[in-house]
């Protein structure tokens, strides 16, 4: 049977997309704009998004497994539950979510309070899904890298209690795990939620001192005050945006991204490697630079 992947097109949909093929899994996948995507061959492309009900609708046709990733926006509540709505009408009730890690806790950063919706959702409607709840991604330094590169900064304010960033190949690697099995299963499987992690929990500083070694030169961290950075976020993305990811860094800052005991030996077995550490991918994009 057929999977369908949401979000395809994105850091993380991308590589769930190479992943799938790479395992011979039939793919899916919905976009807006198919003339602008690029996916491997066999993989069959539906034109429309998660507001279009008709698209959706013919999307899911000899669909069993869902891959539902939605991108952080003004409706984005309404898109996964209009979704899973039209999933479970078509029959579908095998999906792997995208979530984010404590969606239950960090409740007032609207994102997070988004996600955990969509979680219990899946949870008391009868679908049989796999939750993942990552952290901040590694990949998410390429837009802050030529602050760092000419300024001698690192600006994201993610504290001093830790931070586990994760890379998005290993999500989308866990991704495709979690899709075949559910996909491939006699049965429907019960809710589970897999915490996805990187594997050094780390501080600003920290992460400042892995750039200065990359660079072979002095860089600092910019502090746990968010002020500038949702200043910065605003010059070039909504107010709302990122007046809501200057809410997720204090939370950060104030608890950290801190594994659970077991994610990271959880994560290993998965994939069984160990975990893309955010030193090498500093290392890679310095190197290339």
């Amino acid at each position: 049977m057929t999977i369908l992947v949401t979000g395809a097109t994105g850091r993380v949909g991308r590589h769930v997309v190479d992943q799938l093929v790479k395992r011979g899994a039939a793919v899916r996948v919905l976009t807006r704009d198919p003339s602008k995507a690029s996916f491997p061959a066999g993989v069959d492309v539906a034109r429309g998004d998660l507001l279009d009900i008709d698209a959706l609708r013919a999307a899911f046709d000899g669909v069993r497994t869902l891959f539902l990733l939605n991108a952080v926006t003004g409706d984005e509540f309404t898109q996964a539950i209009l979704t899973l709505n039209v999933a479970r009408e078509a029959g579908v009730k095998r999906v792997v979510y995208l979530s984010v890690i404590h969606a239950d806790r960090f409740v007032n950063v609207p994102h997070f309070a988004v996600k955990f919706g969509a979680e219990r959702m899946l949870q008391q409607m009868g679908f049989s899904a796999t939750i993942l709840r990552p952290t901040y991604f590694i990949d998410n330094e390429h837009m802050i890298k030529d602050v760092v590169v000419n300024h001698g900064v690192y600006p994201v304010p993610i504290g001093s209690k830790g931070a586990a960033l994760v890379d998005t190949r290993d999500i989308g690697e866990v991704a495709a795990i979690e899709l075949i099995r559910r996909d491939q299963a006699a049965d429907t499987l019960p809710v589970e939620t897999i915490n996805l992690v990187g594997p050094d929990a780390l501080t600003g500083t920290e992460v400042a001192a892995i750039w200065s070694d990359a660079l072979q030169r002095p860089v600092v961290y910019g502090g746990d005050d968010p002020t500038a950075f949702e200043q910065n976020l605003a010059s070039f993305m909504p107010t709302w945006m990122a007046y809501e990811m200057r809410l997720m860094v204090e939370r950060y800052v104030a608890d950290g991204m801190i594994p659970e005991a077991g994610d990271i030996e959880r994560l290993t077995g998965l994939l069984g490697r160990p975990l893309r550490s955010y030193r090498g991918f500093v290392q890679k994009i310095t190197a290339a630079s």
